[in-house]
């Protein structure tokens, strides 16, 4: 199972990306967890200055803006 995180205090884009993560690893068969984290000094911790962020299994993939499809699916199906 793959650990996610998606970085930002709540906004549109964010709540987008975590539905955008989740879709795309539904239709890829990938099992994941995913926490939102909205706490600033967390989400600065990782280095993000732009929201959303996301994180996978600890190593940043993602910052600012929503990402591409195309993005996602690589990202999930890297071992």
């Amino acid at each position: 199972m793959k650990n996610i995180k998606v970085l930002g205090p709540g906004c549109k884009r964010c709540v987008a990306t975590a539905e955008m993560v989740q879709s795309q690893a539904d239709r890829l068969g990938v099992p994941v967890s995913i926490e939102k984290v909205t706490d600033y000094a967390a989400i600065a911790g990782y280095g993000i200055a732009s929201t959303p962020g996301i994180v996978i299994d600890g190593k940043v993939v993602h910052a600012g803006g929503l990402p591409k499809a195309e993005d996602l699916a690589r990202w999930l199906a890297a071992a």
